[in-house]
């Protein structure tokens, strides 16, 4: 899309000086991978397609549950038992019709982390399991693409920016021979909203990340859904 026909659309954020006409040429030329569409996936996919971010790529091997719709805000009743990743990409294009969405309907691994990650320039972690995060984070950092992570658990969040320009990642703050992964399971209670919140704080450092204005980069952010506290902690 060229500087001078940017939509009407962005209008709003194209006023603000850290976006601009620049800024925004950035955005929709960006190609951002979301590993996971589930509760922190869904708003992400939301804010940076409506962002005007032109090229997503959606990787889910699920399909979508009835007890996925309280928190997973991409999908309604009508598409119980369809491929979360189908279901994604249709919401995306429709919500900005110059968005290209690439999907992938199977699991992260070893075999095609490579591949898949070198055609991207940022990868966010919305998944809720500890092996695919390794994984995202052992290519991201042989790529150097930025990881954009996010996790909860019940009230509590966290978010990062691992791996930019060579910085922390996510195997130095947690290393995987201390992790027990084959014992690990995800089956915490959440409040739909809260996983809102989280995964609305991923997208809005995706597009600092685009822009050059990045955040959490060697730092975590921790927040409390209780409290509604936050606070950030410098991890080098």
């Amino acid at each position: 899309m060229a500087k001078n026909d940017l939509s009407e659309i962005y209008h709003r954020q194209t006023i603000l000086d850290m976006v601009g006409a620049d800024g925004q040429y950035k955005i929709c030329n960006a190609k951002v991978l979301v590993v996971g569409a589930g509760g922190l996936g869904s708003p992400l996919i939301q804010y940076i397609v409506a962002v005007g971010v032109g090229n997503i790529g959606i990787m889910d091997n699920d399909t979508v549950a009835i007890h996925n719709l309280h928190r997973q805000v991409l999908y309604n009743y009508m598409q119980i038992g369809k491929s979360k990743v189908e279901c994604a990409k249709e919401y995306a294009e429709k919500l900005n019709p110059d968005c290209k969405a690439l999907i992938y309907p199977f699991r992260l691994t070893d075999d095609n982390a490579f591949d898949i990650f070198k055609e991207y320039d940022i990868v966010v972690d919305c998944s809720d399991n500890l092996l695919t995060r390794y994984i995202i984070d052992k290519y991201t950092q042989k790529l150097g693409i930025p990881f954009v992570y996010g996790s909860l658990c019940e009230f509590k969040g966290k978010v990062a920016i691992f791996n930019y320009r060579g910085g922390v990642s996510y195997s130095d703050i947690y290393p995987f021979d201390e992790v027990d992964i084959g014992n690990f399971v995800q089956s915490n209670g959440i409040i739909g909203a809260f996983a809102g919140i989280v995964g609305t704080i991923q997208a809005l450092e995706v597009i600092k990340l685009i822009l050059g204005i990045p955040t959490l980069t060697d730092k975590i952010m921790l927040i409390d859904g209780l409290t509604l506290s936050f606070d950030t902690i410098r991890l080098q």
